[in-house]
């Protein structure tokens, strides 16, 4: 293991807590070095009883980072070795502990080394942002910080979120997902914390929530942002005391799980304008991943269309090229990779003779003309267009909920769209009626 590297100089930097008893805490250097310890005189004081009084400097030189070691108890580990002193590249994590720092760039963007990697899981990219993004996530999957991943919708926040658990020492523990949109605001307490019979109507036996299905795992909070005001500091608390209580009950449970959560929302914005706690999201954000929406990075388009259309049962040997290719390239991708894995499947299942070729298929991408879906010209403006998105908004529901079989949650989630306000819409356009009213969630 070579830790004489060069750090890359320059790189202005700070000490951030990702995982213990202080995750989220972080120091500047207002000086030449930064020191850590449970010495409240430290710079970087501790609350971790596994963390000796002095137990590390990091020092800034002109010639980049380096740590040193101050003969503490349980030692220091750098990239999987102990170490007494080493030299610290930007987005080193430094292991002290139960704790873990990183040496995080303030331009943390600008500072990741791309990853020679073109895939992370069951994530695709050969972008700088996405080998970004792959840089980042090798680093931090095999620790045990919280990671918040951003991106929009359609870009496979859920993937990476997949992939960071399959990457980690609980691959082998359950990996629990919970949508915070799909899931009513009655409800999402239960779902998370559980609840013991009798709790709330319908309550007529214990369950175990989120937490504790996850037990030893990874618990997944996807759409975070559409977490209710109200909940969020009961979550805050769960992730700091690490134990839960289930609604209706007094027994509190100690809990074992690494958290992910995903947004499509920038949760800074909504904390400016109160809709999201900021100590909440300090404790969600000590890594942030971002997802970039597939229109900015269209270089990874022919890779994606090829593992979609081999997927789909093409020859891997097909070469994603000519006017297909042109088309796709032009394209703008509102529903990001979603859109265009749909785009390559559906083309290549409505193919005849064999397996589809790339420069065969039929590429349906382009809205339809005004007179395919009723404009009404005859109409003033606005009422033309209130009567057009509510064609479309049939239409749309339409078409999702019968892809997801009639499962209000399945749709819930593909849509984006909480499954209180679904099910409303449902019956605005007579498409939930019988028993698709108690249809059971999916599991």
């Amino acid at each position: 293991m070579d830790h004489g590297r060069s750090t890359g100089a320059g790189s202005a930097c700070k000490i951030v807590v990702i995982d213990g008893p202080d995750a989220g805490k972080e120091a500047k250097f207002t000086g030449d070095s930064v020191s850590i310890g449970t010495d409240t005189a430290s710079d970087l004081a501790l609350r971790d009883d596994t963390v000796s009084r002095r137990h590390l400097k990091i020092t800034r030189g002109k010639d980049g980072y380096s740590a040193q070691d101050l003969g503490s108890t349980n030692g220091t580990t750098f990239e999987g070795s102990r170490i007494e002193t080493c030299v610290l590249p930007p987005g080193a994590f430094i292991t002290l502990g139960r704790t873990t720092v990183c040496l995080q760039p303030l331009d943390a963007a600008r500072e990741v080394r791309p990853s020679k990697a073109t895939r992370f899981g069951l994530l695709h990219g050969r972008s700088l942002r996405m080998r970004q993004a792959f840089a980042l996530l090798e680093k931090v999957a095999p620790t045990e910080a919280t990671v918040l991943i951003e991106g929009p919708t359609g870009v496979g926040k859920d993937l990476a979120a997949r992939a960071i658990h399959e990457a980690s020492a609980r691959r082998d523990k359950p990996f629990v997902v919970l949508d915070c949109g799909a899931i009513s605001r009655s409800l999402i307490e239960s779902e998370l914390f559980g609840h013991v019979r009798g709790a709330f109507t319908g309550a007529i036996s214990d369950r175990a929530g989120a937490f504790e299905r996850a037990q030893g795992g990874t618990l997944f909070l996807d759409e975070i942002g559409e977490l209710d005001l109200d909940l969020q500091p009961k979550l805050l608390r769960a992730l700091e005391q690490r134990e839960v209580r289930r609604l209706g009950g007094d027994a509190m449970t100690r809990v074992d799980v690494r958290l992910l959560a995903a947004t499509n929302r920038d949760l800074r914005t909504e904390m400016d304008r109160g809709a999201f706690r900021q100590d909440l999201y300090y404790r969600l954000s000590v890594v942030r991943v971002v997802l970039s929406p597939l229109r900015e990075r269209l270089e990874d388009v022919p890779l994606l269309a090829k593992n979609f259309l081999v997927a789909a049962g093409g020859n891997p040997d097909d070469e994603i090229a000519g006017p297909n290719l042109d088309r796709l390239m032009a394209h703008r991708w509102p529903g990001n990779v979603r859109e265009l894995r749909n785009c390559i499947e559906r083309a290549a299942f409505m193919n005849h003779g064999g397996a589809p070729r790339f420069a065969e298929l039929d590429l349906q991408m382009t809205l339809p003309k005004s007179s395919d879906v009723g404009i009404r010209t005859d109409l003033p403006f606005k009422e033309a267009k209130d009567r057009l998105l509510q064609v479309f908004e049939s239409a749309y529901l339409s078409a999702v909920f019968d892809e997801c079989s009639g499962n209000i949650s399945r749709t819930a989630r593909r849509a984006g769209i909480d499954r209180a306000h679904l099910k409303t819409l449902l019956r605005k356009h007579g498409l939930l009626a019988g028993k698709a009213e108690d249809e059971t969630e999916e599991t």
